[in-house]
């Protein structure tokens, strides 16, 4: 019996199911079949179909290694780097000071 999982927002299963088929894609483009990007990527031939398909349910430790076989892993370290973080920039700028002032005590010590 499949152990229960928790429902997934639909954004993020569209967001998968793209992501799958650019892994599907990226296989079929460099002529590797299912079961040499499964034995590269130390999983199953099922596993990489369902990772193909955006199966929220696959470890992402899993979805890594099936793109470390693809030699596409070395985007997966930017994928929440805090300088492509548009929106968390945004929040921080709006929290900037409009002065900055130098505190009474210091003004005389160089």
């Amino acid at each position: 019996m499949p152990t229960p999982t928790a429902p997934v927002p639909s954004e993020v299963k569209r967001a998968l199911e793209r992501l799958g088929a650019d892994v599907s894609e990226a296989r079929r483009r460099r002529r590797l079949p299912m079961d040499v990007v499964a034995d590269r990527a130390l999983t199953t031939r099922q596993t990489v179909a369902r990772i193909e398909r955006g199966d929220p349910r696959v470890a992402i430790g899993t979805w890594a290694s099936v793109l470390f076989a693809l030699g596409l892993a070395n985007r997966l370290g930017e994928l929440a780097a805090p300088a492509g973080d548009r929106e968390g920039l945004a929040l921080e700028a709006k929290r900037l000071p409009k002065r900055v002032r130098v505190p009474r005590t210091d003004r005389g010590n160089p």
